[in-house]
């Protein structure tokens, strides 16, 4: 990819729920107290509303089927076709609540009518064409996905338009998301003809979160695309910062857990600590889209989208001024262990672990290994863990494979050295009476894991937050 000279612009991302507050963003980040050339080289990602996408494809928490998910299971059209008209009013019932003028909301009603009765009519030819032989629905399903959760980001992007345009601002909807485009585009060429003759110093670009293109963005990062489009434009336009605006500020812990008076922001901290945040399933930005902006040498920010006036945590490549730990956060594990006293001194078992794992698509959050037993960590559904149980003794028939439902408790911080996290960290679990399952502690100094029973998983971020972080009151004591 061409990265061009880093120019005085920034790339922001806004996600699904706050977009859902649209006129407070609109008062806030988006023109606030901006006037003039102070409104320009700014570029808006956007999610869709909230929950529209979870009615266009599946509930992302509890699984419930949305018109993806009905159509893909479909016995008839009924179900899927029902499931598209409750979309289409959920979208006209968002943008009368947002457009105050009736000539936007009659604007927005048409494009969403257009939108949705093109994805239907896709579907209907689409199904009679698998009607024959010849053609299998399931090798276009992933097609399917894209083109319905590109209607959720398209919306949402031509609704903040109106809006803005409404404002005085210059606003201009930019449509990566290919409707009837019948050329093949990879995603820079995509992003590239996006932004032809868009004048940054006097635009401000309300772009997509979805990219249709030939590497098929959601085959590689499902929901998380929108992460995937805002930094690669970043790159491509060769953006100063990129930011990300959330409803909360990166802190040092759950402040449902340890306490809102009790939490600190992070402010400064590097792509090292946004990896660990990542592998503990509290996404700052997804790691593949760090990794683009960390190689060219774009920071970025997190904020909290509805107090502009604080600059929020600066994630960056620089080492840290000094070591401290600043955020403490866990998540629910099956701990798989393979205990073979065959293993000893034996080549492979890992690997053929490793292939079923990969297989049924389970995401390892951690490994320990000895002699002779070989432990993950996993971050999925007891389900799959059963059925890698099952393949596993098939390789392995006289192994003996346990699972249990644990959690992993993370210490993070960008240089961890000197601290005594380790014994100060077992000596606070011990006072709050929390008998540590397993832990590990790596070289690199950028975290250490306490792996706890599930029912004392809150418990332990707490009395290890208090400790190594510490209370409003011992902080203001010190």
């Amino acid at each position: 990819m061409t990265q061009p000279e880093r120019g005085v612009h920034t790339v922001e991302k806004i996600g699904g729920t706050s977009m859902s507050r649209a006129h407070e963003l609109r008062d806030t980040i988006l023109i606030g107290g901006r006037r003039g050339a102070a409104l320009y080289n700014r570029i808006f990602v956007v999610s869709a509303f909230g929950g529209i996408t979870d009615l266009l494809l599946e509930h992302k928490k509890s699984g419930t089927p949305g018109v993806y998910a009905l159509f893909n299971n479909a016995d008839n059209d009924q179900a899927w076709s029902d499931a598209l008209n409750r979309v289409e009013e959920e979208m006209c019932a968002r943008h009368g609540e947002i457009l105050e003028d009736a000539a936007d909301r009659t604007a927005a009603d048409q494009f969403v009518r257009e939108r949705v009765a093109g994805a239907r009519s896709c579907l209907i030819d689409l199904q009679r064409l698998c009607s024959y032989g010849h053609f299998r629905l399931d090798r276009h399903m992933m097609t399917i996905r894209e083109l319905l959760s590109g209607l959720g980001e398209a919306h949402s992007a031509f609704v903040t338009v109106l809006m803005l345009q409404r404002s005085g601002v210059n606003a201009r909807f930019v449509d990566l998301s290919g409707w009837r485009d019948e050329e093949s585009h990879t995603l820079e060429q995509r992003i590239r003809a996006g932004f032809e003759g868009v004048d940054l110093a006097a635009e401000m670009p309300i772009v997509t979160g979805y990219a249709q293109c030939e590497e098929g963005l959601m085959r590689s990062f499902d929901r998380g695309y929108s992460e995937v489009t805002f930094s690669n434009i970043g790159v491509i336009t060769g953006a100063a910062e990129a930011i990300i605006h959330k409803e909360f500020h990166l802190s040092s812990a759950d402040p449902k857990i340890v306490g809102q008076e009790n939490v600190v922001k992070i402010g400064r901290t590097n792509y090292d600590v946004a990896d660990q945040l990542s592998n503990m399933g509290m996404e700052a930005i997804h790691p593949k889209a760090a990794k683009l902006l960390r190689q060219a040498g774009i920071p970025l920010r997190v904020t909290n989208a509805f107090e502009p006036e604080d600059p929020g945590t600066l994630i960056d490549d620089e080492p840290a001024d000094t070591p401290r730990v600043e955020i403490v956060t866990g998540l629910g594990v099956y701990a798989l262990e393979l205990f073979e006293q065959d293993m000893v001194g034996v080549k492979g078992y890992d690997t053929s672990v490793l292939e079923v794992l990969t297989r049924h698509n389970v995401r390892i959050v951690s490994k320990t290994s000895n002699a002779n037993t070989i432990t993950h960590y996993l971050d999925a559904p007891l389900k799959s863990v059963r059925r890698v149980e099952r393949d596993l003794q098939k390789i392995y028939p006289s192994a003996s494979l346990s699972a249990r439902n644990l959690a992993v408790v993370s210490v993070i911080g960008c240089d961890l050295k000197g601290l005594g996290v380790l014994s100060r960290g077992l000596a606070a679990l011990e006072e709050a009476g929390i008998e540590p399952v397993a832990l590990q502690k790596t070289t690199r100094d950028v975290d250490v894991q306490f792996v706890v029973p599930k029912d004392r998983m809150d418990d332990s971020v707490k009395a290890l937050h208090d400790t190594l972080i510490g209370t409003a009151q011992s902080r203001a004591a010190a």
